[in-house]
């Protein structure tokens, strides 16, 4: 037996280890491949793996994991600032599908009325699992449609228990749906309880089990409480990927969220991946193949019409029409939990076999569909956003528009977002006595801050007239401090086309997107987690007491490796307070007197730094020997390294008088 199950997860690993790897190479998303995989090694297929029902159990441990890790990213306070949109938004969104889909299906498929109902409740829920994983592999989870996603998807997940008690109800069988008030009032009282977990219980348990140092033990902690907290959710009537979202968000609330996703991440990666594959193993390529036409006709229904429903759906909870588009397009397909309430369904007679297999096909081809949509969003939703029908329904645009920009105002700084770069940008600003305006996107910031005395304006910087209006043809620089890629892309160009002479830094997650940035008008792209990197290396260095002018040379010698368009590191110089409390005002700093510098061949006296910047050369290292107190007749080398010491600016102003050969006096 354990050689049987051996050989079904070498099969389902190497087979969408080898899928995932070409697809990867035409740059398709690795869920498309898992799908495909399971496709082609399911018992409708090649028939290479059997027993579904072992992979079944693997992919529903994929999904616990997944949701927990999920709940582990989003904490009890964003639940509770998103919750216009889990309980707004998320509302509307089932609300309309399940009318909508139950109005077709009743009265242009003929179906009856409970039967026409059902499919609503399956048309109606999303992926929560794919559009998870696109979100966090795109670093969107952030973004306007991201947070309004995960919201809906959140409710979505909610709303899997009183369809699964409206079932008996809808089959006629009234009398087994009589516990639904109890089932769903178990589930109420298990999600208040769960920011009282968060707060008292999870963080002492995590406490006592950290304070052995057993990494072992940990992990099992931790592993214990997703799938205990998982089981609880079941046996309360809810599903098994709630409970552990709820795990995920109680112990998000600790100090030991980082570490506890760190240990998670290698399991969910591989059970997710047995998810989707499972998945694609449902799909009977025979039952396909015969209702192939039909299966085309609803995926382009389910498609238009959840597309068409989530726009209005999301236009209602404020969003503005382009993030409403976009989270449509990622709310599109058919979800994970549909499987669950399609196999209960059959059970009472509400979807017949065959109308079960062609909803497989159809949920697995919006699933294959979902990254392409996605990508597609961002151009759809900009044309979109443009037409003037649709402008009519952006209640963000008119409020946009109503707004009381500056009249006159130039060579100002235009912030465009007002997250924690844009504030501090904003400050520094302030306190420099330079001119600044801000835009942003959410309301709630821009009353505050208007309070506050900050010139801040509401409005969507990717409409040219918005931008305009904060006189972007008259500034002399543009910060775009955004998580929202497209977003940014569009801003670029737009200020780009509207003033050539613009100055334009933009922030962005990732390296892989500087070239197409650069290319769109931006003068400096600044990406997160380069510049971490670099910051970090160079303060290592320094600790190991490497010259500040090497540390620079590799600074630069990185980026010209990768991009050469960013500012100049600023390397704090060592305190001597380090050393002793009394010379808290003493700095110091070492430099590398390097081949074909201007010092070289100097006396001290003949620089004599000490009357021009106030800083001392207290040492110089040349080779092994050291040359402590220098007489003033020393002369100078190249490969000298020679330390300083003064106060800061002048150490400051001594480095960079050896810098550019330029012996200049202090302020």
């Amino acid at each position: 037996m354990e050689l049987a199950a051996l050989k079904i997860l070498v099969i389902i690993f190497g087979v969408s280890a080898f899928i995932v790897f070409l697809l990867g190479k035409l740059k398709i998303p690795s869920v498309v491949g898992f799908l495909v995989a399971g496709v082609i090694i399911g018992p409708y297929s090649l028939d290479l793996v059997r027993d579904l029902q072992s992979i079944e159990l693997l992919a529903e441990i994929g999904v616990v994991l997944l949701l927990f890790t999920v709940g582990l990213e989003f904490s009890v306070k964003n639940l509770v600032k998103l919750r216009s949109i889990v309980f707004g938004g998320g509302l509307l969104q089932v609300l309309m599908t399940v009318a909508g889909v139950a109005f077709f299906s009743h009265f242009f498929l003929k179906q009856e009325i409970n039967s026409a109902i059902f499919s609503g409740f399956l048309v109606s829920l999303s992926s929560t699992a794919i559009i998870m994983k696109i979100l966090f592999d795109r670093a969107e989870i952030h973004t306007p449609y991201g947070r309004a996603s995960l919201g809906i998807l959140i409710f979505q997940d909610l709303c899997v228990v009183p369809m699964m008690f409206l079932l008996p109800v809808l089959a006629g069988r009234a009398g087994e749906a009589g516990g639904i008030g109890v089932s769903i009032l178990k589930a109420a009282l298990m999600v208040v309880a769960t920011p009282l977990a968060a707060r008292w219980v999870v963080p002492q348990i995590l406490h006592q089990v950290v304070s052995l140092r057993m990494r072992e033990l940990f992990v099992i902690t931790i592993v214990l409480l997703c799938l205990g907290t998982a089981l609880v959710s079941d046996l309360l009537g809810l599903s098994l990927a709630l409970g552990a979202f709820l795990a995920g968000m109680i112990i998000s609330e600790s100090e030991y969220s980082s570490q506890a996703m760190a240990d998670i991440l290698p399991f969910k990666e591989s059970f997710t991946g047995i998810f989707f594959i499972s998945i694609g193993m449902l799909v009977n390529l025979n039952a396909f193949r015969t209702h192939i036409f039909q299966v085309i006709f609803a995926v382009a229904i389910i498609l238009l019409i959840k597309i068409i429903l989530g726009i209005f759906a999301t236009l209602a909870v404020n969003l503005s029409l382009r993030a409403a588009i976009q989270t449509a397009f990622h709310l599109a397909q058919v979800g994970e939990f549909s499987f669950v309430l399609a196999v209960a369904g059959k059970g009472y007679g509400l979807i017949s076999e065959d109308n079960y297999q062609i909803f497989l096909s159809v949920t697995v081809l919006t699933m294959i569909a979902t990254p392409f949509l996605i990508n597609l969003s961002a151009p759809i939703s900009r044309v979109l956003s443009s037409m003037p029908l649709l402008k009519e329904l952006d209640k963000n645009l008119i409020r946009g528009e109503k707004e009381h920009y500056l009249e006159k105002i130039e060579d100002h700084v235009l912030i465009i977002g007002y997250g924690v770069n844009g504030k501090n940008v904003a400050k520094v600003l302030r306190e420099s006595g330079i001119s600044y305006v801000i835009l942003d996107f959410n309301s709630d910031t821009v009353r505050k801050m208007k309070r506050k005395g900050e010139p801040i304006y509401y409005g969507d910087g990717t409409r040219a007239e918005i931008l305009r209006k904060l006189r972007v043809q008259h500034a002399r620089v543009l910060v775009v401090a955004i998580s929202d890629p497209a977003a940014t892309r569009r801003m670029t160009q737009i200020s780009r086309k509207e003033n050539a002479n613009l100055y334009i830094i933009v922030r962005t997650r990732y390296l892989a997107e500087i070239e197409d940035l650069i290319q769109l008008g931006a003068n400096e792209v600044i990406p997160e987690e380069f510049e971490t990197s670099m910051e970090i290396f160079s303060r290592v260095l320094h600790q190991y007491h490497v010259p500040i002018n090497v540390i620079s040379d590799h600074v630069e010698n990185v980026r010209k490796d990768s991009y050469s368009m960013l500012r100049k590191l600023e390397l704090p110089t060592k305190h001597l307070r380090d050393r002793s409390p009394l010379l808290g005002s003493i700095e110091t700093e070492i430099y590398l007197l390097k081949e074909g510098s201007k010092a070289d061949g100097y006396t001290l006296k003949g620089l004599d730094l000490r009357a021009n910047t106030g800083a001392t050369v207290v040492a110089v290292q040349r080779k092994d020997r050291i040359y402590q107190n220098p007489p003033a007749d020393f002369v100078l080398k190249t490969g000298d390294t020679i330390l300083i010491i003064g106060k800061k600016n002048e150490v400051r102003q001594a480095v960079a008088c050896l810098e550019t050969g330029s012996f200049c006096v202090i302020d």
